[in-house]
């Protein structure tokens, strides 16, 4: 599906990324983990286009998109929930979710609604009008009415309520029981390991742990390493 090898960026002199391996399979959950300002939304700009890899490649279904416009890649069938959501705010609910959808798939109003019951209650509000929680449901509801074959979630949680956070970790599960691919960034990992198959740990811009879900579970010391404040 997705998979990428020795990736590496910076901002301008300044190196983030030192040669990040990562892959995602068909339907499988993984997750990028690790503690703030140690490259994992860097890594995710330059999967998406949006920040150019200094070197390394990444390839979709084996298909070399390195450096590719972010039109293209989502064309390729990579749909991205942002970190801070970026839902539009002066468009209505049903807008931004129409805005960007790609037709004949699955995923259509009605599956986004009842995935989401929320949304259908308040799909002609304005963005603005929203709670974060709703935003984040929305940004989810955006991302898949592009019927992606792989959806990134950056920040997954970030800012939202327990029961909110509560909400997502179960949509997230639902869609992986439907077989969704999920590429996952958040930093809550003990709700993370109840439905993630595997686990990739960034430390200033490179790889130092990966894992099945079992052995991060078995290994504890990982958590405390590296993703402890």
């Amino acid at each position: 599906m997705l998979h990428v090898e020795a990736l590496e960026a910076a901002y301008g002199d300044s190196r983030i990324l030192f040669g990040i391996d990562l892959s995602v399979q068909k339907g499988e959950v993984v997750t990028l983990l690790g503690r703030n300002g140690m490259g994992k939304t860097t890594t995710i700009k330059s999967i998406f286009g949006l920040l150019k890899p200094r070197a390394g490649r990444v390839s979709i279904e084996g298909e070399d998109l390195t450096g590719a416009s972010p039109h293209r890649i989502a064309l390729a069938g990579l749909g991205l929930v942002p970190e801070g959501r970026q839902i539009f705010p002066t468009l209505t609910v049903q807008e931004n979710l129409v805005a960007t959808a790609r037709p004949g798939g699955k995923w259509t109003l009605a599956r986004i609604y009842d995935l989401f019951p929320r949304l259908a209650e308040r799909k002609r509000n304005m963005g603005s009008q929203l709670s974060g929680g709703e935003q984040q449901m929305l940004a989810i509801g955006r991302a898949l009415m592009t019927n992606p074959r792989l959806i990134v979630l950056d920040e997954a949680t970030e800012g939202l309520a327990p029961l909110i956070r509560a909400d997502i970790w179960s949509v997230l599960t639902r869609l992986k029981d439907e077989g969704e691919a999920i590429l996952v960034i958040d930093k809550n990992v003990d709700a993370l390991t109840c439905f993630a198959d595997r686990h990739i740990v960034i430390e200033k811009g490179q790889v130092v742990w990966t894992g099945t879900n079992d052995e991060i579970l078995a290994t504890p010391e990982v958590k405390d390493r590296f993703l402890h404040v």
